[in-house]
Formats: structure tokens, sequence, C-alpha cells
């Protein structure tokens, strides 16, 4: 059973992440039919625009925490782990050897929707935080609905950042705005995150799935070969050759901090539903003035 639906309209494609029991996120199964999509959609040439989209009330909230703590589908994960003497049982994966069997999947979907030389629209009508943060910005465009939220999130479980987060936001919001919202894990509404260079447009809930249709299908009827060329200057003028390698790098990085102990913590705290503690609690350091009152900032 797919979790990922797609279906097509003329020449409009959509894809719809459909795993609603776990808030849209991404296990094996998911990433593995998500790329599958992404592959055909970018590749088939009657294709001309395509639709990436969450059910209504969620986006996608990047790869599925359960999933990496339950340690993964040890069937997928045989080509990661390894025999250490011939007959001996294959090591357990750790948590980044699970969190790589996913992203490999997404960095190839994200890099699929950069290449295509059709348009991707991200129809986020819900949350998108961090790899489904990440998927929205790789799109060409992203129109939200009045409810849609985006959020890094990666650092409330120590995590460094994937999914081509760290090579999108700099790119569209500047290097300041993207150490704001990595730093102090600001969740923006859609009309804020529109400010910012994040979102394309936002419509109303009521009228948003008529209005990305509108939209997608004004794509489609559109010149699809100057499209195309103009997207490839577009990506070639903005770095997006380096967006493989960025990606290669952003998954080293990301596995590293899966097996460190921030993570672990992130990913207890985050089962129990409290506030991560990545350093002794602010009572055990020593009494400081600048600790004394410290306002919020930026909430």
């Amino acid at each position: 059973m797919t979790n990922i639906d797609v279906s097509q309209i003329g020449g409009i494609a959509v894809i719809t992440i459909n795993r609603p029991a776990r808030f849209n996120s991404l296990d094996i199964q998911t990433a593995q039919d998500l790329r599958r999509a992404g592959l055909h959609c970018a590749r088939d040439e009657r294709i001309r625009a395509v639709v990436i989209r969450g059910l209504p009330g969620v986006f996608c909230s990047g790869a599925d925490l359960k999933f990496i703590r339950d340690g993964g589908d040890a069937g997928d994960l045989a080509y990661l782990t390894y025999q250490r003497l011939r007959g001996e049982r294959r090591s357990r994966a750790n948590y980044g050897d699970v969190f790589k069997q996913i992203l490999e999947y997404i960095h190839s979907t994200i890099s699929e929707i950069r290449r295509a030389p059709k348009p991707f629209i991200a129809a986020v009508d819900g949350i998108a935080a961090a790899g489904g943060f990440g998927i929205a910005m790789s799109c060409d465009l992203v129109v939200a609905s009045e409810r849609a939220a985006f959020e890094w999130a990666y650092s409330r479980t120590g995590l460094t950042g994937a999914e081509s987060s760290t090579f999108m936001l700099p790119r569209l919001v500047g290097l300041r705005r993207s150490l704001e919202l990595m730093l102090l894990n600001r969740r923006l509404p859609a009309a804020q995150a529109r400010d910012y260079g994040l979102v394309t447009v936002v419509f109303p809930v009521d009228s948003f799935e008529e209005q990305v249709m509108a939209l997608a299908g004004r794509l489609a009827a559109g010149p699809a070969h100057a499209f195309a060329v103009a997207k490839e200057l577009l990506n070639q003028s903005a770095g997006m050759d380096q967006l493989d390698a960025h990606l290669d790098r952003e998954l080293q990085e990301l596995t590293r901090a899966a097996n460190g102990v921030e993570f672990a913590e992130g990913l207890t705290a985050f089962f129990e539903k409290r506030q991560a503690q990545f350093t002794p609690p602010v009572a055990s350091l020593p009494d400081h003035p600048s600790r004394r009152e410290m306002p919020a900032i930026l909430e």
C-alpha cells in the first residue's frame, strides 16, 4: 500500500503525500514512492506542470522519527550495515544509518525537482517542517493557504538540517534571515513566510485547491520549451549545479549528528512531549547578571 498518490489532469500531475496517521512524515516506503513519483513526473514529456501537496491540514513533517527510533527497515538497510566476520549477525543500524536510508531517496527527489524542465509547485496547506520545509523550498513556486506554517524544526531534536534546506534558504531569504530561522527556530505563518520570500502567494483555505489548480493550469498552458530553458538558466545563475554536492554534505553531517548525544536527547524529548535539554539546567549554572532577566525576543 503506497502513501503517495499520483493523479493527472491534462498536462498537470498532482503528487499527494497521504500518510495522515504520521502527519505525512516519510518512512522508507513513502520516501521511495515519492522519489518514484517525482522521477516519473519530472521526465514524462506529457506532463507540463507538477503540484506536490499533502492532505488538507498538513503538508509534510519530514522524516518519520518513530521509524527512526524503531530502527528502520532491516531488509533495505542491509547495504548500509556489514558483517564483521563470516557468519556473524549483521550489526544493528544506528540512527544515522536509518536517516541515510530515508534521506537518499528524498535528496534524489529534490535533485529531480530542480533539474526538471518544467515547473513544480509546492501546495502547502498546513505545516511544512524539517524535511517538508526543505521539499517545499526546492520547488519553483510555493503556494500556501492561510493556515499554512513553515518551520526549520531540525534543531528541536539536535539535527543540522537536510533536504536542501541549508542550500535553498540563503538563496531565497538571505544569510541573516536564514540564521534567524535556524537559530531561533521560528514558526512562520503563511503571510510572514510570503514577506520573507519563502512563499509565492497565499490563498484562502476555502478556495485553496481551486486556486492551486488554476495556477498549475496556467503554467501547463504556457510555453513549455521557454519555461524549461529559462529555468535552466536561472538554476545556473543561482549556483544550482552545486546542489547535489551540497545534498551529499547535508546527508553526511545530519547522519553524524543523528549518532550524537544531542539527537539522542532530542529524540527522547520529542516522544516525551517536552523541551529537549541540550545543556545542564540553568539552575545548575553559576549566576550571572545577563541571565537574571532575559526577555523573550522574536517569538
